[in-house]
């Protein structure tokens, strides 16, 4: 039968991540192509135990809750935004949401008429570009640098497209782990407040930061409350399974959010909030992000080291100072993903970075995931990729 589905469903994509995680999870392969946190780190026990509490204090934790979430874990998160320089909010201006995924999928459900501009980081996190397309939104590239947009070309698309949003991932970005300076962060809050653009600062891997001693300050802590959407989550830090992420920003973005969180689940996990509020009050969160962050910082500097020392040549990467990601740019001629199927029947695999790309893709790219793997893993994937790389001299193995 021919269903007759709604003309939007043709904007509908599969994430290019879970077509390879649904490949590489077949075979032996080691794998650097999730945006995985180590399951063997996460805080088993104190989960544990944070639902034993919220079962144990006497009321009903299975019943309905209201739409924004749970009141008390939202005051946890204001205060540990308060910490980060991100003051002004109330909890009437914090949505909880299921991962910072919805959260995305909320703003551009309430923000955008097909059509509609976003300007995004070029390249950029792929399932923000997923849910933009899916509401047929027109997404248009900023150049950008490892210091974040290149304020010649955002000022230029800024007074050539009137964008209504500029989407931005300035902490340990995903696909390329970098960090935006200062000035670059000014100065889009200043194009903003200029053109009457909302940005949407996405914030998943800010607490993963390798020097605790560097400060990165939000975008929205140098806004004045008007022009700046942050989300943000407890995946990273916490646990994925968890699926509680959250939003914040002007109060009537949020409410009308709310309304749509509404239509679309009535509310987020209550049970699962109110364990997180459990465990943010009863272990020490904070002391856990500084163990994981040590440990990636370990990992990435092996995936690093091992890389530098095969000596490829045109091979370029930024070396991240937090986050779970590092970004290769190699030489012209290669295209990853015409080499993915090689390096995957050699037991290893990445993500093609042509996916995170909203113009024209830059195809001798490839993003490559330090979290997930033992040291070990890391090494002996890390030189099979290597050795594929110094093959490509081959004519099979260039584009």
């Amino acid at each position: 039968m021919k269903y007759p589905f709604a003309k939007r469903v043709r904007h509908l994509q599969s994430s290019a991540v879970r077509d390879i995680l649904k490949v590489v999870n077949k075979g032996n392969v080691i794998s650097f192509a999730g945006g995985l946190p180590d399951d063997e780190l996460f805080p088993h026990e104190a989960i544990q135990e944070a639902f034993s509490r919220v079962f144990a204090n006497g009321k009903n934790p299975l019943q309905y809750i209201e739409t924004e979430g749970f009141g008390p874990l939202r005051e946890v998160i204001l205060e540990r935004m308060r910490k980060k320089q991100m003051t002004g909010f109330t909890t009437n201006q914090v949505l909880l949401t299921t991962g910072s995924q919805q959260a995305i999928d909320l703003f551009a459900r309430v923000m955008f008429n097909p059509g509609d501009i976003i300007l995004t980081e070029d390249p950029t996190y792929l399932a923000a570009l997923q849910v933009f397309e899916s509401y047929e939104a027109t997404v248009v590239p900023v150049e950008s640098d490892q210091f974040g947009m290149i304020p010649e070309d955002l000022e230029k698309k800024m007074k050539l497209y009137k964008p209504k949003c500029v989407y931005v991932v300035p902490t340990f970005s995903n696909p390329s782990g970098r960090v935006w300076s200062y000035e670059r962060r000014q100065y889009l809050i200043h194009m903003a407040h200029k053109h009457h653009a909302i940005i949407l600062e996405d914030d998943p891997y800010g607490d993963i930061q390798f020097n605790r001693e560097e400060m990165y300050t939000p975008l929205v802590a140098l806004d004045d409350g008007t022009h700046v959407v942050y989300t943000s989550t407890f995946s990273k830090t916490a646990a994925p399974g968890l699926r509680t992420g959250w939003v914040a920003g002007p109060d009537q973005i949020i409410r009308i959010m709310s309304q749509a969180k509404q239509a679309n689940d009535l509310h987020s996990n209550s049970l699962t909030h109110q364990a997180l509020y459990q465990l943010c009050c009863q272990f020490d969160l904070d002391g856990h992000i500084e163990k994981i962050s040590e440990v990636y910082k370990q990992r990435m500097s092996v995936m690093v080291n091992r890389i530098q020392q095969a000596n490829i040549p045109n091979l370029n990467f930024v070396e991240p100072k937090g986050g779970m990601f590092l970004w290769l740019e190699l030489d012209p001629r290669i295209d990853t993903s015409f080499l993915f199927p090689q390096a995957v029947s050699r037991g290893v695999a990445y993500v093609p970075g042509e996916h995170f790309y909203a113009g024209k893709p830059n195809k001798s790219t490839m993003r490559l995931n330090f979290t997930h793997s033992t040291p070990e893993k890391i090494q002996k994937g890390i030189d099979i990729l290597m050795e594929l790389l110094q093959e490509t001299k081959h004519p099979e193995l260039m584009k």
